[in-house]
């Protein structure tokens, strides 16, 4: 195992950040009256990066996994790969949000190209991303957590954090919500 260098540093430093401005950027909201839980998060409108279709989680087929993620993470692309291999023998529904707001469509759609995968991808837009931390947790703000959320037709149920290997993965499928 090798120790931490400059670029963990800069990782892990950034994604505190990212973090902390959510959070920060939620709570004033909060305070100020103007809670983004007034759109319930699955009926925000977002857009395939591939298509170009415009969809909500509400309307798409359960159950659905719902995971955040950033083109940088590592973590992520373990998770996506992961994911993947659930698709090759399963119906479940996946959408991942891109949650870096210094990431773009194109960058998000090269992702997608590079590793083969053809579920699902938009830009989480900050109004999502808040409604996701504030039911959730920040966890959902911080792509190296691999957070995840199963959606069922009526709930929905945050799954540990960490990368989720294809059994683990299916084992919640069938548990459900």
């Amino acid at each position: 195992m090798r120790g931490l260098d400059s670029r963990d540093y800069i990782l892990l430093g950034s994604t505190t950040v990212l973090v902390l401005l959510v959070v920060f950027g939620m709570s004033q909201e909060i305070r100020s009256g103007n809670s983004s839980g007034v759109t319930d998060w699955q009926d925000i409108e977002l857009e395939d990066v591939n298509s170009g279709e415009i969809f909500t989680v509400s309307e798409l087929e359960k159950p659905m996994l719902v995971e955040s993620f950033a083109v940088w993470c590592p973590t992520c692309t373990r998770q996506q790969q992961e994911i993947k291999k659930l698709h090759e023998n399963s119906n479940v529904t996946s959408v991942s949000l891109n949650v870096d707001s210094n990431e773009d469509e194109d960058q998000v759609r090269k992702h997608i190209e590079e590793n083969g995968f053809d579920w699902r991808y938009a830009v989480s837009p900050t109004e999502l991303t808040r409604a996701l931390v504030l039911e959730y947790g920040p966890s959902m703000a911080n792509p190296p957590s691999a957070p995840a959320v199963l959606v069922c037709e009526n709930s929905t149920r945050k799954l540990s954090n960490g990368v989720k290997p294809v059994s683990k993965l299916k084992d919640e499928v069938e548990k459900g919500c």
